[in-house]
């Protein structure tokens, strides 16, 4: 089994440069500690979900709790799963293109409302989408 998370924060300094020192670590660790994810992100929200062994994701969320680039980390989903929704990919970016839900709607709590199948389809859309492009 592959355990996964869901989680969604607040960016705090939000701008390309936080954002590529962030993509850069996340793909040179995750690949080395076996976890695959995606943030989907933009200036108002970061969503992410990271899959892998149990002990391993457990130790990043811990870590992206305490740092200092997300505020509100707010845990959606963990849950232990029989695949990976994201195999080919140890952190793919997604510059907003896969959401669903305005920036009013994140403020009334729309990411926070949904199921985990609906926040994993946003993912795996995302993958679909990158795979094509």
């Amino acid at each position: 089994m592959i355990t996964q998370l869901i989680y969604m924060s607040e960016p705090f300094g939000y701008d390309s440069a936080v954002l590529s020192a962030i993509l850069a670590t996340a793909r040179r660790n995750n690949a080395r500690h076996g976890i695959t994810g995606a943030l989907i992100c933009r200036h108002d929200v970061y969503l992410q979900l990271i899959e892998g062994d149990a002990a391993a994701i457990d130790q990043l969320f811990a870590r992206i709790s305490v740092d200092d680039r997300h505020l509100a980390v707010t845990l959606l989903n963990r849950a232990e799963v029989a695949g990976r929704v994201l195999p080919d990919w140890a952190m793919l970016h997604d510059p907003a293109r896969s959401w669903l839900w305005s920036s009013a709607e994140v403020g009334r709590g729309a990411i926070r409302q949904a199921t985990p199948a609906a926040l994993q389809q946003v993912f795996a859309r995302a993958a679909v989408e990158a795979s094509t492009a």
